[in-house]
């Protein structure tokens, strides 16, 4: 699937995502330094076990992504979520987010960061429960389930 979000384009999928491209991305977020070529397979190898994937392109260029890991029925982890800075500020990150919580929207989602990342999270409708510390942020969909009657 793909869709145009302000100008760029949305894929969803967990195949075809160049390792190299992912490299750039974690290296401008601090993420990798000096990852032998041997181990390079990992950029590619941790989309492929991911549940599910979304990344963000300008042309040729990965300029954002998100990747979850979920049982598919009661609940997903955010594994990574990164947007490169020439393109922040732009809602990249919160339309990956919102993206991934349509696919379990009923179901309970964390998101593993530190506390610079909790504001934003929050914007999203996760709980932080200690903002001094890093943690989890968790976004609860049987709550909201419950608001809309669902459950």
């Amino acid at each position: 699937m793909y869709q145009y979000f302000n100008g760029l384009v949305i894929r969803e999928g967990t195949r075809g995502i160049p390792a190299s491209e992912v490299e750039k991305l974690f290296q401008e977020a601090g993420w990798a330094r000096r990852i032998p070529d041997w181990q390079k397979e990992k950029y590619t190898l941790m989309f492929e076990h991911s549940t599910w994937a979304f990344t963000v392109w300008d042309e040729e260029k990965m300029v954002g992504m998100i990747r979850v890991i979920s049982d598919q029925v009661m609940a997903a982890n955010i594994m990574d979520l990164v947007v490169s800075g020439d393109y922040r500020g732009r809602g990249l990150a919160r339309k990956l987010v919102e993206l991934c919580v349509q696919k379990l929207p009923h179901g309970d989602w964390f998101a593993h960061t530190s506390a610079d990342n909790f504001p934003f999270y929050q914007k999203c409708g996760f709980e932080v429960k200690d903002l001094s510390q890093n943690g989890t942020c968790a976004y609860y969909g049987y709550m909201k389930a419950r608001e809309e009657g669902h459950r």
